[in-house]
């Protein structure tokens, strides 16, 4: 290897615990070999929020960027230089570029890789929604739909102290909140867009009582695929996006601001991505 080459290497990577699942390096480095981009690598570290600070620390001038998952999404966030907005509206941070000057920037590429998802599938706009969840991920959710509900989001939740969350999230992001019990959860179905938001296994039971002519399911989960609920759906006509489809388009945001390079491959990155889940 020259001194050039070994001068033009960038490392990217991705942060978290456990993070031996995480589909990232299969993605951007799909992205790479699509871009040329030889001599760029990308991993995966499982680092905690203890051992986070250690990290960076520890990062030379070859790093262009770092992807984190949790539960460090909001450890990282004193340890950057400036968030987006779009972080600070969530108070979560999954992307840090590294500028040429030296300056750690954090973003969040879920929330509009969730709105780039639904727009692939033809969702604009709607008049109302419904989010089944009220966890990390419903928080993001609830930003994205701030862009594409032009009305009442309800929020299908197990306790009060997840609801209080919810309606605080509602305040913030501007959106129209009314909060159900998961009791019944079963009404959400007949929303225009139903967003789930839960782990594997929660909506197993809702997937008997999926309307005939059901409307847009967006199911966060990408492994087991398809959840009985979206197969269900599926089965009924109604259009699905899954979690590979939002993991899929908030690593192309993440791709092209760590490498500079727009647009990144995105059908080559959701082939990987199909490839490496079939392969499992």
């Amino acid at each position: 290897m020259t001194a050039r080459a070994r001068t033009n290497a960038r490392r990217a990577a991705v942060l978290g615990s456990p993070i031996a699942h995480s589909l990232s390096p299969v993605l951007h480095r799909a992205a790479y070999k699509e871009l040329g981009l030889s001599d760029w690598s990308y991993d995966r570290f499982d680092v905690d929020e203890d051992g986070l600070p250690g990290f960076f620390e520890g990062l030379g001038p070859e790093w262009a960027g770092l992807s984190l998952t949790m539960p460090l999404k909001r450890a990282v966030i004193p340890l950057v230089d400036e968030i987006s907005e779009t972080a600070a509206s969530v108070e979560a941070v999954n992307t840090v570029v590294f500028t040429e000057d030296g300056r750690r920037v954090g973003d969040n590429t879920d929330i509009p890789g969730m709105v780039a998802a639904l727009r692939e599938r033809g969702i604009e706009e709607v008049d109302s929604a419904a989010i089944l969840g009220a966890g990390a991920t419903a928080s993001s959710a609830l930003a994205a739909l701030a862009r594409v509900c032009t009305g009442e989001v309800v929020a299908y939740v197990r306790s009060e102290a997840r609801a209080a969350e919810m309606r605080q999230w509602g305040e913030r992001l501007d959106v129209e909140v009314r909060i159900a019990d998961w009791a019944d959860a079963e009404q959400a179905l007949r929303a225009p867009l139903v967003i789930a938001t839960t782990p594997a296994g929660t909506t197993d039971a809702l997937a008997a009582a999926v309307p005939e002519r059901p409307a847009t399911l967006f199911d966060v989960l990408y492994e087991p695929w398809p959840t009985d609920l979206a197969a269900r759906w599926s089965a009924y006509g109604g259009a699905v996006v899954s979690g590979l489809d939002l993991l899929v388009h908030q690593a192309v945001l993440q791709v092209e601001q760590m490498t500079g390079r727009s647009p990144a491959p995105l059908d080559a990155m959701r082939k990987a991505g199909e490839h490496a889940l079939a392969a499992r």
